[in-house]
């Protein structure tokens, strides 16, 4: 008989134990009514057949939104996979306020990036994504908030384009690079007419220096042997005009 009572000590002293990870809590259903006080990680007593224990982790849980065709406010269709991170921060809600928290923040969190894509234009979606994502928490936040959960982030995965899209999109960044193409070289050109410009006033003022020039380029030129030079009639004159140059010099 004793060792009877012993086994039956042991084993609902077995039912009474629970261990809690760091990251766990523990709510306690003390005869199916939920009891305030939470249990914290440790060692946590309950008692058997009368209470039960519902262990809930605090870690974020990374929840990734399945790509959805979605048609955006200019009636382009797009498909969008976005991801979301959630954490429990009351467990109590999580487990009275909501019947399983996991599936129910996936269902919103995919309507919602449904609703605010479609509110928004194509060239919105693509260039102001941290907008969207922001959009996107706010309205969870506040839906989640009421089953002890919070939203950390939400990110757009990725974007797919229809094909005919894409071929737009990419013959418009041509145009686009064409057309700066052609204002940088056409400000290459009125910068270089404007210090043509400059130049010919100085040798306007100052004929000597086009002879300069003209020597400048014949050596230029004399440089690779492969060359014949030709010297046109007035270079003797441009020789001349340099030796009456370098004359006045000396004196």
């Amino acid at each position: 008989m004793v060792y009877v009572l012993i086994i039956i000590v042991v084993i609902l002293l077995v039912l009474s134990v629970r261990i809690l990870n760091q990251y766990q809590r523990g709510v306690v259903f003390r005869l199916g009514r939920a009891q305030s006080n939470i249990k914290t990680p440790g060692l946590c007593l309950i008692i058997p057949f009368i209470d039960r224990l519902r262990i809930v982790s605090l870690r974020i849980v990374t929840l990734p939104v399945d790509p959805q065709r979605i048609i955006t406010k200019d009636n382009v269709s797009i498909d969008v996979s976005a991801v979301a991170y959630y954490q429990v921060q009351d467990p109590a809600k999580s487990i009275i306020a909501i019947e399983n928290a996991m599936d129910a923040t996936y269902q919103i969190a995919q309507t919602t990036v449904r609703n605010v894509v479609g509110q928004s234009l194509l060239d919105e979606v693509l260039s102001e994504t941290s907008r969207i994502n922001n959009a996107i928490k706010e309205i969870l936040d506040k839906v989640t908030h009421n089953w002890g959960i919070y939203v950390s982030a939400v990110e757009l995965k990725d974007i797919q384009l229809p094909e005919n899209m894409q071929r737009a999109m990419a013959a418009a960044a041509q145009a686009e690079r064409e057309k700066r193409a052609k204002i940088i070289a056409a400000e290459g050109e009125a910068l270089s007419a404007k210090k043509l410009g400059e130049a010919a006033d100085v040798i306007a003022k100052h004929p000597i220096a086009l002879q300069l020039r003209n020597l400048q380029v014949l050596s230029e030129i004399s440089s690779d042997k492969s060359n014949t030079i030709i010297f046109p009639a007035q270079f003797m004159d441009s020789v001349q005009s340099i030796k009456n140059f370098m004359a006045k010099e000396a004196d």
